[in-house]
């Protein structure tokens, strides 16, 4: 590709992340839209646009090692996450291209549709009741620590940006009010249940 597509295509990424960042609703006690002027968050969420943009095809999410789990919906009413698909080998991972989960939902013809990422990092202590501060895209805060979600799990630290799916509860808000999980396994993989702890 010459450099000047190139450029062209940067451009575009960065200004659709741009309009992402800047149309996020602010969640509730949870970190609010990434500040324009930040450059570095803004280049971060290009590069987590751009690095995750293969995974619209679910099939080069399990190619490159992403594991399909449960779908999770909040027990209080406000919102799912989708199924996870994690990916253990990138746990701690807070470089923009490499997100340790994959948020997907049921979307047509019994596929599932890229809804957005998750970056997790495993706690050091393993202790619920002492806390680290982790953030990326400009301070966004994790949220955590939590215990694991699945069987061998670590109490973690997580957060989610919602790249491919717009969250009317906020960018960086864990539950997104129009994802939702079925009430009866739809799709083969590891596990197609609902989970609702997460």
């Amino acid at each position: 590709m010459s450099q000047r597509p190139l450029r062209t295509a940067i451009t575009l990424v960065t200004a659709a992340a741009a309009s992402l960042a800047l149309a996020a609703v602010p969640a509730p006690a949870a970190s609010g839209p990434v500040d324009p002027a930040d450059r570095k968050a803004m280049r971060d969420l290009a590069t987590a646009y751009m690095a995750s943009f293969k995974y619209l095809d679910e099939k080069a999410a399990l190619a490159d090692g992403y594991v399909p789990h449960q779908c999770s919906t909040d027990p209080a009413g406000h919102g799912s996450m989708g199924y996870h698909y994690f990916n253990e080998s990138r746990y701690g991972s807070l470089d923009p291209a490499k997100p340790a989960a994959l948020l997907f939902e049921d979307g047509k013809n019994g596929r599932r549709r890229l809804a957005g990422v998750e970056w997790i990092v495993v706690d050091a202590d393993q202790n619920l009741k002492t806390k680290q501060r982790l953030s990326m895209f400009g301070g966004q805060k994790f949220d955590g620590p939590m215990p694991g979600h699945y069987p061998g799990m670590p109490i973690h630290y997580d957060l989610h940006v919602w790249l491919w799916k717009h969250n009317p509860s906020g960018l960086f808000n864990r539950w997104n009010p129009r994802v939702k999980c079925p009430a009866a396994p739809t799709h083969s993989g590891s596990s197609g249940k609902t989970h609702s702890t997460h």
